[in-house]
């Protein structure tokens, strides 16, 4: 199983960027789908999920500012950020857990930087 973040960059607040995460070895509507991210000092945490449903669920940080969402033709998830503040500097993870196996997978993250 491979997940490829992408998207990640330099913006000032109140832009936007699109996080990308490529899926390889799992299928993504079959699997919750996880976007977590971790800033400097601080602990990972759950951002956004979608569910092998369709269901969608936010911290409440984001909620209203970012949309998860999937491209099942691409085995793709991507993580929509708008009105984008300081506080969303982290670097983010995509993420899934295959729970026939019970494994936990995460890909290499992919960093963003807001500046004020």
């Amino acid at each position: 199983v491979q997940l490829v973040e992408s998207g990640g960059g330099l913006v000032q607040a109140g832009g936007s960027l699109r996080l990308s995460c490529v899926a390889s070895g799992i299928i993504i509507n079959i699997n919750d789908m996880d976007w977590y991210r971790q800033a400097p000092g601080k602990q990972r945490e759950l951002v956004a999920r979608i569910t092998s449903g369709g269901s969608t669920a936010y911290v409440a940080s984001v909620k209203g500012r970012f949309t998860i969402s999937r491209d099942n033709a691409k085995n793709t998830v991507y993580l929509q950020m708008n009105s984008l503040k300081p506080e969303d500097t982290a670097v983010y993870y995509c993420h899934t857990f295959a729970d026939i196996v019970a494994v936990h997978y995460w890909g290499q993250g992919t960093q963003v930087t807001v500046s004020s």
